[in-house]
Protein backbone atom coordinates (compact mmCIF):
# COMPACT_ATOMS: atom_id res chain seq x y z
CA UNK A 1 0.00 0.00 0.00
CA UNK A 2 1.34 3.06 -1.20
CA UNK A 3 1.22 6.04 1.70
CA UNK A 4 0.96 9.64 1.18
CA UNK A 5 4.18 11.40 2.92
CA UNK A 6 2.86 14.41 2.07
CA UNK A 7 -0.61 14.45 3.41
CA UNK A 8 1.12 12.17 6.15
CA UNK A 9 3.37 15.36 7.65
CA UNK A 10 0.45 17.45 6.76
CA UNK A 11 -1.50 15.48 9.02
CA UNK A 12 0.95 15.06 12.08
CA UNK A 13 1.75 19.09 11.73
CA UNK A 14 -1.82 19.79 12.46
CA UNK A 15 -1.82 17.74 15.20
CA UNK A 16 1.59 19.36 16.64
CA UNK A 17 0.17 22.86 15.91
CA UNK A 18 -3.27 21.45 18.10
CA UNK A 19 -1.28 20.57 20.64
CA UNK A 20 0.82 23.75 20.73
CA UNK A 21 -2.04 25.49 20.59
CA UNK A 22 -3.57 23.89 23.79
CA UNK A 23 -0.44 24.10 25.83
CA UNK A 24 -0.57 28.13 25.15
CA UNK A 25 -4.16 28.31 26.43
CA UNK A 26 -3.61 26.46 29.45
CA UNK A 27 -0.41 28.71 29.86
CA UNK A 28 -2.15 31.25 29.75
CA UNK A 29 -4.62 30.78 32.34
CA UNK A 30 -2.27 29.84 34.43
CA UNK A 31 -0.37 33.02 34.50
CA UNK A 32 -3.85 34.93 34.16
CA UNK A 33 -5.07 33.59 37.45
CA UNK A 34 -1.08 33.53 39.12
CA UNK A 35 -1.39 37.45 38.59
CA UNK A 36 -5.36 37.57 39.58
CA UNK A 37 -4.77 35.88 42.58
CA UNK A 38 -0.77 37.20 43.28
CA UNK A 39 -0.02 33.92 43.45
CA UNK A 40 4.39 33.66 43.43
CA UNK A 41 5.67 30.23 41.60
CA UNK A 42 8.18 29.90 43.63
CA UNK A 43 6.04 29.53 46.67
CA UNK A 44 5.77 25.66 44.89
CA UNK A 45 9.57 25.24 46.36
CA UNK A 46 8.15 25.48 49.94
CA UNK A 47 5.62 22.42 48.84
CA UNK A 48 8.39 19.66 50.73
CA UNK A 49 8.50 21.54 54.01
CA UNK A 50 4.69 21.54 53.87
CA UNK A 51 4.34 17.68 53.27
CA UNK A 52 7.62 16.81 56.07
CA UNK A 53 5.53 18.47 58.63
CA UNK A 54 2.00 16.34 57.46
CA UNK A 55 4.20 13.10 57.39
CA UNK A 56 5.88 14.00 60.88
CA UNK A 57 2.26 15.08 62.42
CA UNK A 58 -0.94 13.56 60.39
CA UNK A 59 0.54 9.92 60.81
CA UNK A 60 -1.83 8.39 63.60
CA UNK A 61 0.45 7.56 66.77
CA UNK A 62 -0.29 5.01 69.84
CA UNK A 63 -2.03 8.14 71.56
CA UNK A 64 -4.40 8.87 68.82
CA UNK A 65 -5.31 5.01 69.13
CA UNK A 66 -7.79 5.52 71.75
CA UNK A 67 -10.06 7.39 69.47
CA UNK A 68 -10.81 5.15 66.84
CA UNK A 69 -14.32 4.18 68.78
CA UNK A 70 -15.22 7.53 68.52
CA UNK A 71 -14.15 7.40 64.90
CA UNK A 72 -15.92 4.26 63.87
CA UNK A 73 -19.00 5.45 65.02
CA UNK A 74 -18.73 8.28 63.33
CA UNK A 75 -17.82 6.76 59.98
CA UNK A 76 -20.33 4.69 60.35
CA UNK A 77 -23.31 7.57 60.98
CA UNK A 78 -21.58 9.09 57.99
CA UNK A 79 -22.10 6.19 55.49
CA UNK A 80 -25.63 5.32 56.81
CA UNK A 81 -26.15 8.93 55.41
CA UNK A 82 -24.76 8.25 52.57
CA UNK A 83 -26.50 5.58 51.57
CA UNK A 84 -29.53 6.23 53.23
CA UNK A 85 -29.87 9.75 50.98
CA UNK A 86 -28.83 7.89 47.57
CA UNK A 87 -31.48 5.11 47.87
CA UNK A 88 -34.53 7.49 48.61
CA UNK A 89 -33.36 9.69 45.68
CA UNK A 90 -32.98 6.82 43.50
CA UNK A 91 -36.64 6.25 44.12
CA UNK A 92 -38.01 9.81 43.42
CA UNK A 93 -35.03 9.69 40.68
CA UNK A 94 -36.64 7.14 38.89
CA UNK A 95 -40.41 8.31 38.81
CA UNK A 96 -38.94 11.60 37.49
CA UNK A 97 -37.03 10.11 34.64
CA UNK A 98 -40.02 8.28 33.68
CA UNK A 99 -41.79 10.77 32.85
CA UNK A 100 -39.11 13.14 31.65
CA UNK A 101 -37.97 10.39 29.85
CA UNK A 102 -38.26 11.12 25.55
CA UNK A 103 -39.43 7.72 24.87
CA UNK A 104 -41.95 7.38 27.59
CA UNK A 105 -42.83 11.01 28.51
CA UNK A 106 -46.63 11.57 28.93
CA UNK A 107 -46.00 15.40 27.23
CA UNK A 108 -43.20 16.94 25.45
CA UNK A 109 -43.69 20.01 28.25
CA UNK A 110 -43.01 17.81 31.33
CA UNK A 111 -39.94 16.00 29.41
CA UNK A 112 -38.64 19.50 28.98
CA UNK A 113 -39.34 20.73 32.74
CA UNK A 114 -38.07 17.37 34.53
CA UNK A 115 -34.73 17.81 32.43
CA UNK A 116 -34.62 21.46 33.52
CA UNK A 117 -35.11 20.96 36.61
CA UNK A 118 -32.73 18.02 36.54
CA UNK A 119 -30.00 20.37 35.02
CA UNK A 120 -30.56 23.08 37.55
CA UNK A 121 -30.16 20.62 40.91
CA UNK A 122 -27.27 18.74 39.35
CA UNK A 123 -25.30 21.71 39.20
CA UNK A 124 -25.94 23.52 42.69
CA UNK A 125 -22.55 22.15 44.06
CA UNK A 126 -23.07 20.24 47.24
CA UNK A 127 -21.06 22.46 49.23
CA UNK A 128 -23.84 25.27 48.26
CA UNK A 129 -26.89 23.01 49.31
CA UNK A 130 -25.66 22.30 52.67
CA UNK A 131 -24.95 26.14 53.26
CA UNK A 132 -28.12 26.83 52.14
CA UNK A 133 -29.52 24.02 54.21
CA UNK A 134 -27.76 24.85 57.23
CA UNK A 135 -30.04 28.15 57.65
CA UNK A 136 -33.30 25.89 57.60
CA UNK A 137 -32.42 23.02 59.31
CA UNK A 138 -29.45 23.78 61.79
CA UNK A 139 -26.21 21.16 61.95
CA UNK A 140 -27.48 18.24 62.04
CA UNK A 141 -27.78 14.74 60.33
CA UNK A 142 -31.37 16.00 58.70
CA UNK A 143 -29.13 19.12 56.76
CA UNK A 144 -26.60 16.57 55.25
CA UNK A 145 -29.27 14.43 54.50
CA UNK A 146 -31.12 16.93 52.25
CA UNK A 147 -27.82 17.83 50.99
CA UNK A 148 -26.66 14.55 49.37
CA UNK A 149 -30.67 14.16 48.45
CA UNK A 150 -31.12 17.10 46.31
CA UNK A 151 -27.49 17.33 44.61
CA UNK A 152 -27.95 13.51 43.70
CA UNK A 153 -31.32 14.08 42.81
CA UNK A 154 -30.20 16.12 39.78
CA UNK A 155 -27.57 13.69 38.71
CA UNK A 156 -29.35 10.48 39.03
CA UNK A 157 -32.66 11.84 37.54
CA UNK A 158 -30.35 12.63 34.23
CA UNK A 159 -28.48 9.19 34.47
CA UNK A 160 -32.11 7.28 34.00
CA UNK A 161 -33.61 9.35 31.63
CA UNK A 162 -30.61 8.58 29.41
CA UNK A 163 -30.69 5.02 30.22
CA UNK A 164 -34.35 4.77 29.42
CA UNK A 165 -33.85 6.50 26.79
CA UNK A 166 -31.37 3.63 25.31
CA UNK A 167 -33.75 0.95 26.09
CA UNK A 168 -35.06 2.21 22.64
CA UNK A 169 -38.37 3.17 21.25
CA UNK A 170 -38.79 -0.03 19.20
CA UNK A 171 -38.63 -1.97 21.76
CA UNK A 172 -41.67 0.43 23.42
CA UNK A 173 -43.77 0.29 20.30
CA UNK A 174 -43.42 -3.39 20.17
CA UNK A 175 -44.69 -4.02 23.82
CA UNK A 176 -47.54 -1.87 22.62
CA UNK A 177 -48.24 -3.87 19.47
CA UNK A 178 -48.73 -6.77 21.47
CA UNK A 179 -51.57 -4.92 23.96
CA UNK A 180 -49.40 -4.05 26.83
CA UNK A 181 -50.36 -0.55 29.36
CA UNK A 182 -48.58 2.23 29.95
CA UNK A 183 -47.70 0.73 33.24
CA UNK A 184 -47.15 -2.83 32.05
CA UNK A 185 -44.31 -1.61 29.63
CA UNK A 186 -42.98 -0.10 32.97
CA UNK A 187 -42.58 -2.54 34.99
CA UNK A 188 -42.86 -5.19 33.37
CA UNK A 189 -40.73 -4.40 30.11
CA UNK A 190 -38.68 -1.88 31.09
CA UNK A 191 -37.39 -2.29 34.47
CA UNK A 192 -36.57 -5.21 34.34
CA UNK A 193 -34.34 -4.32 31.40
CA UNK A 194 -32.48 -1.87 32.80
CA UNK A 195 -32.19 -2.97 36.49
CA UNK A 196 -28.60 -3.52 36.35
CA UNK A 197 -27.60 -0.46 34.62
CA UNK A 198 -29.63 1.72 37.34
CA UNK A 199 -27.82 -0.63 40.42
CA UNK A 200 -24.92 0.73 38.94
CA UNK A 201 -25.67 3.98 38.91
CA UNK A 202 -27.12 3.92 42.14
CA UNK A 203 -23.93 1.99 43.84
CA UNK A 204 -21.83 4.50 41.90
CA UNK A 205 -23.66 7.74 43.76
CA UNK A 206 -23.30 5.58 46.89
CA UNK A 207 -19.56 5.66 46.50
CA UNK A 208 -19.56 9.40 45.19
CA UNK A 209 -21.74 10.11 48.57
CA UNK A 210 -19.66 8.86 51.33
CA UNK A 211 -16.89 11.13 49.61
CA UNK A 212 -19.43 14.24 49.52
CA UNK A 213 -20.72 13.47 53.40
CA UNK A 214 -17.35 13.64 54.98
CA UNK A 215 -17.68 17.62 53.22
CA UNK A 216 -20.57 18.27 54.28
CA UNK A 217 -19.99 17.06 57.71
CA UNK A 218 -17.36 19.92 58.43
CA UNK A 219 -20.51 22.08 57.30
CA UNK A 220 -23.43 20.61 59.18
CA UNK A 221 -21.59 19.69 62.66
CA UNK A 222 -21.91 15.57 62.33
CA UNK A 223 -20.65 12.51 61.20
CA UNK A 224 -16.70 12.07 60.41
CA UNK A 225 -16.11 15.57 58.99
CA UNK A 226 -17.10 17.04 62.48
CA UNK A 227 -14.41 14.94 64.74
CA UNK A 228 -11.94 15.66 61.92
CA UNK A 229 -12.48 19.31 62.22
CA UNK A 230 -12.42 19.43 66.20
CA UNK A 231 -9.21 17.18 66.31
CA UNK A 232 -7.57 19.41 63.73
CA UNK A 233 -8.82 22.99 65.41
CA UNK A 234 -7.68 20.90 69.33
CA UNK A 235 -3.84 20.18 67.55
CA UNK A 236 -4.30 16.54 67.72
CA UNK A 237 -3.17 16.24 64.73
CA UNK A 238 -2.21 11.87 65.31
CA UNK A 239 -5.89 11.62 65.85
CA UNK A 240 -7.26 13.52 62.72
CA UNK A 241 -4.51 11.51 60.77
CA UNK A 242 -6.66 8.50 62.17
CA UNK A 243 -9.96 9.90 60.87
CA UNK A 244 -8.44 10.76 57.30
CA UNK A 245 -6.55 6.84 57.23
CA UNK A 246 -10.29 5.66 58.39
CA UNK A 247 -12.34 7.57 55.77
CA UNK A 248 -9.91 6.23 52.63
CA UNK A 249 -10.76 2.62 53.99
CA UNK A 250 -14.15 3.31 53.76
CA UNK A 251 -13.96 4.59 50.50
CA UNK A 252 -11.66 1.97 49.22
CA UNK A 253 -13.98 -0.97 50.95
CA UNK A 254 -17.12 0.35 49.86
CA UNK A 255 -15.71 0.74 45.72
CA UNK A 256 -14.66 -2.55 45.82
CA UNK A 257 -18.01 -3.52 46.93
CA UNK A 258 -19.88 -1.88 44.78
CA UNK A 259 -17.55 -3.27 41.66
CA UNK A 260 -18.08 -6.95 43.29
CA UNK A 261 -21.90 -6.51 43.12
CA UNK A 262 -21.83 -5.41 39.74
CA UNK A 263 -20.02 -8.44 38.59
CA UNK A 264 -22.44 -11.00 40.49
CA UNK A 265 -25.05 -8.20 38.65
CA UNK A 266 -23.49 -8.94 35.05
Amino acid sequence: MKVDVKAANQFFNQKRLRLTAIIVVFGLAYIGASLGLGFQSRSLLGVQDGIAWLAQNFIPNEASKGYWTEISQQLLRTFLVAVASTTCTAAVSLFLAILGAKTLAVSRSISWLIRGFASLMRNIPIVAWAMILLFSFKQNDLTGFLALFFMTLGFLTRAFMETIEDFGTEKIQALQATGATYLQIIFQGLIPEIAIALMSWILYMIENNVRDATLVGLLTGTGIGFIFNLYFKSLRYGAAGLVVLAVILLVVSVELISNLIGRLLS
